[in-house]
């Protein structure tokens, strides 16, 4: 009988079952909790927290392998079909759909295709802003290197600052992609905080007089005085002319922005190009992001991320998160010192990716000091600036250090 039960154990994987797999079950549990439940960032986190699921089964052999596992004798990595037939359809996605850097770029042209330019185009003293929130990143990559990890681990962990997920995880698998797990996790984590970090931060660093300068009164008492004339015909031009220039400057940044700025065209364009918009956004964006997810799920088994280094990333990613929103703040205030027309430094808590989430919930900080004081749209403009300005953060990072 007692050999029949260890039998048992062998077939069933219970044989298997240690306490850091029932963590990571846990950990599964938590994200997929967030995502359903609290409903912070379900479209990511449903699928990660599934990934870590299929990755911690006792047995069942859906973890990502590493790399050094499907290589061959010559150095050269294993086909496609191979790594299908040895390790499995989870292995065969990330090789083909991940490590590749293929959806990161597909998913931003989806990103692309949902936002708007206008806002920015309209308001362009404000994009500044939103770049200098990227702050973050380079700050968070030099304090990581003080702490000794490696240049390209610091770049991977210092762009968790840029609250763009995409980016992230391609920045993750061109210099550091046995980090890819927790960075994700970081990531996506702290964007679904963002309702609490943005209010949190701006708390510490702004006054009342602050959180109460009135956007549209500022307009009327200092009007603009340029206006864009065939704004339809400009946001048709800027995602050529951008990502003409980023090529040209940053190559490497290029697949993002390239694919970012292909899907706002389509968009622009109108109903010409209403099919291809739609499908980049819809179809497409949701086949990318379920794969993405998943297969980034699967790369946390419980020996790869339960290590005193991932503790280290989710520090280092919530810090990253904090100075940029507090870099974007603390340099509008710093604008205002010199400037008649004042600008809320809510603006630039919004320098971050997280569109449009940050300025909503910016808009809604700032509607709790005065009910009339819409900053939405004024917010948008550095918001939607930050997603370029990660995006070439990134590109200048893996330039530098690939």
């Amino acid at each position: 009988m007692i050999e029949f039960f260890n039998n048992v154990l062998d077939v069933t994987g219970f044989a298997f079952v240690e306490w850091s797999t029932v963590l990571m079950w846990i950990i599964s549990g938590i994200l997929l909790y967030m995502g359903i439940f609290k409903e912070y960032e379900p479209l990511l986190l449903v699928p990660i927290g599934f990934g870590v699921l299929l990755a911690n089964l006792p047995g069942a052999g859906l973890a990502v392998v590493e790399s050094s596992m499907v290589v061959e004798a010559d150095g050269s990595l294993m086909n496609l079909p191979e790594i299908a037939s040895e390790y499995g359809i989870i292995n065969f996605l990330y090789y083909s759909l991940i490590k590749s850097g293929l959806l990161p770029p597909v998913i931003f042209m989806g990103v692309g295709a949902l936002t708007d330019f206008g806002p920015m185009l309209r308001n362009l003293k404000l994009a500044f802003f939103g770049s200098a929130a990227q702050i973050g990143i380079f700050t968070v990559v030099l304090l990581a290197v003080i702490m000794g990890y490696t240049l390209p681990e610091a770049a991977s962990m210092g762009i968790i600052g840029g609250a763009d997920g995409p980016t992230a995880i391609y920045t993750t698998i061109k210099l550091a992609p046995h980090l890819l797990g927790p960075i994700a996790i970081a990531a996506y984590s702290y964007m679904a905080m963002v309702p609490v970090i943005i209010p949190g931060v701006a708390k510490l660093l702004m006054t009342k007089d602050d959180f109460m300068i009135n956007m549209k009164k500022q307009d009327k008492l200092y009007p603009p005085k340029y206006e864009i004339k065939h704004l339809r015909t400009v946001k048709i031009l800027f995602p050529i002319v951008l990502t003409l220039v980023v090529a040209i400057l940053v190559p490497s940044a290029a697949p993002l922005i390239g694919m970012l700025m292909l899907g706002n065209l389509l968009k622009e364009i109108g109903p010409n190009t209403a099919r291809l918009a739609d499908a980049a956004s819809g179809p497409i964006m949701n086949t990318a992001t379920v794969f993405l997810g998943v297969c980034v799920g699967a790369t946390m088994p419980a020996e790869v991320f339960l290590r005193w280094e991932t503790i280290g990333i989710l520090v280092l990613g919530l810090f990253a998160f904090a100075i940029s929103i507090a870099g974007g703040i603390l340099i509008v205030k710093l604008y205002n010192k010199g400037s008649k027309k004042k600008i809320n430094p809510l603006v630039g808590a919004t320098g971050l990716s997280a569109v449009p989430m940050a300025s909503r919930v910016a808009n809604d900080v700032a509607l709790k000091y005065d009910k009339s004081n819409h900053i939405l749209q004024y917010c948008m403009s550095s918001n939607v600036s930050g997603v370029i300005g990660s995006a070439v953060a990134a590109g200048v990072l893996i330039a530098f250090l690939s």
